[in-house]
């Protein structure tokens, strides 16, 4: 009886032991840290420095994923507001409706994101508009606000949806 007493006490402590150690690695839990203008611009300067560099990729890429992501959230929405009409699906045409490429989801006349990039425009275009006014808003407080805002505000001023 004692020993079986014991034996239950012991694994309790252990799991608490283990439990309290877990704790103590575990990887903070909040979101993902935001990026600041001022943050995206310390990577954009080097757009004519040194454009091939991984700091200006780094300024590419992030606007490029930002445009890339409203697009296809918007495409996302589209589908699934048609598929509610549509009732019931099975499992490969909601997967030939979500994972298939999409023609001409750049250009749609009244995109949901609140932008629209129209006729096919260089990438480094959309880029530099984007960076100048990253650029002006690189200053007192506005530098430290969010740069998805500030992309975001960005495209919805020079690329509007035509209504």
């Amino acid at each position: 009886m004692f020993n079986s007493f014991h034996a239950a006490t012991m694994a309790r402590i252990t799991s608490c032991l283990m439990f309290v150690i877990a704790l103590g690695f575990a990887v903070d839990s909040r979101a993902i840290e935001v990026l600041s203008v001022h943050e995206l611009v310390s990577h954009c300067e080097y757009l004519e420095i040194d454009p091939k560099g991984t700091d200006a990729e780094y300024c590419i890429r992030y606007i490029q994923g930002f445009v890339d992501g409203a697009v296809e959230t918007d495409e996302r929405v589209m589908q699934d507001l048609a598929s509610a009409d549509k009732g019931g699906e099975t499992l490969t045409e909601r997967a030939k409706r979500t994972r298939m490429p999409r023609r001409g989801a750049y250009d749609r006349p009244g995109s949901l994101a609140g932008f629209c990039l129209g006729d096919p425009l260089p990438l480094r275009e959309v880029v530099d508009t984007v960076v100048a006014d990253l650029v002006a808003l690189d200053v007192g407080d506005t530098a430290e606000s969010p740069a998805r805002v500030a992309v975001d505000d960005s495209l919805r001023r020079h690329y509007p949806c035509a209504r």
